[in-house]
């Protein structure tokens, strides 16, 4: 039997999902997207799950779409679904209630670096690469754009837009579309060190945190903090704000119910 496109597994709060197609650069064909949104679906108000890292197997973090799907010999219906499904799961990351963080070490293109764009964190090797090369090829990387547009500098997106030309890991980092770069051998350890530290911390109060982060970001200044003012009114309500504040004070370590 074929292997699954996706691996998932999870340990210590921590799920792992692997793109698991390297023979095909791990495309974001209509079936991985379908394996993939499973992964990140899967039991997730569980108290046990607190992040989600993305991670691929092979020398290409993810190739973007498989071509052959969108060839003439398929339908504007089938081409329609696989770009309907793939912004369904980029925006799905950005409204789970644990952040997610792409677990980079190699090549990520078109929509596999819009994958990364999507994601809360990234932690990137020193010989990955980022590029949305599809003007090279007569599709423009209008959906990637989106994630991009909002990740990176309007010129810097634009100029990887317009010329498809990569983006070195330390160029990414410079420009904000990776959190952090790490030697290949460091870039386990260091996403398993910010996982770690995320789990110390509520899982209720995270996601209001996350949700809230994502709905201001897109408001004038004065509509953010109308949002945000209330917003830390009602984390006050939350049982772990409150446990914090008393833990805090009391000089002890919280225990959050989560």
């Amino acid at each position: 039997p074929a292997e699954p496109l996706t691996e998932r597994r999870q340990a210590g709060g921590v799920r792992t999902i692997v793109l698991n197609n390297p023979r095909r650069r791990n495309a974001l064909s209509l079936p991985m997207l379908q394996s993939l949104r499973r992964d990140l679906l899967h039991d997730v108000k569980s108290r046990e799950l607190r992040v989600i890292v993305i991670a691929a197997k092979g020398p290409v973090f993810c190739s973007g779409h498989d071509l052959k799907e969108l060839s003439s010999e398929d339908d504007v219906k089938h081409h329609s679904q696989v770009f309907e499904l793939c912004a369904e799961v980029m925006t799905l990351i950005q409204k789970l209630p644990v952040p997610v963080i792409a677990k980079v070490n190699g090549l990520a293109t078109a929509a596999g670096c819009q994958l990364v764009a999507s994601c809360d964190i990234a932690v990137a090797s020193e010989k990955s690469q980022f590029a949305t090369p599809g003007v090279n090829i007569g599709l423009f990387c209008s959906t990637p754009a989106v994630a991009l547009g909002r990740s990176l500098p309007r010129k810097v997106a634009l100029e990887m837009l317009f010329t498809g030309e990569p983006l070195s890991s330390h160029e990414a980092l410079m420009h904000g579309l990776v959190s952090k770069v790490v030697p290949e051998d460091k870039l386990e350890e260091e996403t398993m060190k910010i996982s770690q530290k995320i789990c110390e911390s509520s899982k209720s109060v995270l996601a209001l945190g996350k949700a809230t982060f994502y709905r201001q970001i897109a408001q004038d200044l004065d509509t953010a903090y109308k949002i945000t003012t209330k917003v830390m009114v009602d984390n006050l309500t939350l049982r772990d704000g409150q446990e914090g504040i008393e833990a805090f004070v009391q000089k002890r370590k919280p225990v959050w119910s989560h």
